[in-house]
């Protein structure tokens, strides 16, 4: 091909680019437009996202409410109900985790610190049951460390499930040498706190109604994108041409 026919394929080509420029400028849909309803989307996401976790807020402190009234009835179905919600929601929350703070999905971890202290004293009465002053040479150890206990609860106003008074038998029963079998018994009665550790992790998206706002939002963001990187490929041509 000669330098005449070179010169017209690329006036061809520079003409062409300009005529997909012009076409691209009088687009129905411009850009300014997508930015236009991309604000409020954003701020319908947002409203959605703090609903959904304000939901979970009051549905986590229920079940720590019927801890505190030692209920157990409504811990397992607020449990129950917790679950389900967080499960089908996207719940946004900030979560501490070894002391540092960071965005997550879900609940984050919770106790329930009444009902693992129930099952604790529990234990402690079920050892003390076993124990009697024949399988000890100092006596009847969890009974002397009881009186003890009880005195210091009455006086500070401990319930027997109090942790202090947990501790307090504890503490006072490792004060005997013959403590040991006792305490084997107390430790492997005791239940692990990991059983009454909760933290559900909800789904990055899921198809519910802040679900599918996020996803318009989404896709409405990657078109205003698109646009501008073909924009700018094409102003890019036009130098080089």
């Amino acid at each position: 091909m000669d330098k005449v026919g070179i010169r017209l394929k690329l006036k061809t080509w520079r003409n062409d680019l300009k005529k997909r420029l012009r076409g691209l400028k009088h687009f129905k849909i411009k850009n300014w437009m997508l930015v236009l309803l991309l604000v409020p989307l954003l701020f319908i996401d947002a409203t959605l996202l703090r609903q959904n976790h304000i939901r979970m807020t009051e549905l986590r402190d229920a079940v720590l409410a019927a801890d505190a009234e030692n209920d157990d009835v409504k811990i397992e179905s607020g449990l129950i109900e917790l679950k389900e919600f967080v499960f089908s929601n996207i719940i946004v929350n900030v979560i501490e985790d070894n002391g540092e703070q960071k965005v997550g999905f879900g609940t984050g971890p919770f106790y329930l610190e009444h009902q693992y202290l129930r099952a604790a004293q529990a234990a402690l009465a079920d050892a003390e049951a076993k124990m009697t002053s024949d399988a000890n040479p100092n006596g009847n150890i969890y009974g002397m460390a009881g009186e003890t206990c009880r005195a210091l609860a009455l006086a500070n106003g401990w319930t027997w499930d109090n942790v202090n008074f947990i501790n307090c038998m504890m503490t006072e029963i490792n004060k005997y040498p013959s403590a040991s079998e006792i305490q084997d018994t107390i430790v492997a009665a005791l239940p692990s706190t990991e059983l009454f550790r909760h933290n559900y992790a909800s789904p990055v998206w899921t198809p519910s109604f802040a679900g599918w706002f996020i996803l318009i939002t989404l896709v409405i963001i990657v078109v205003i994108f698109i646009k501008i990187v073909i924009w700018v490929i094409l102003r890019l041509s036009l130098l080089f041409i």
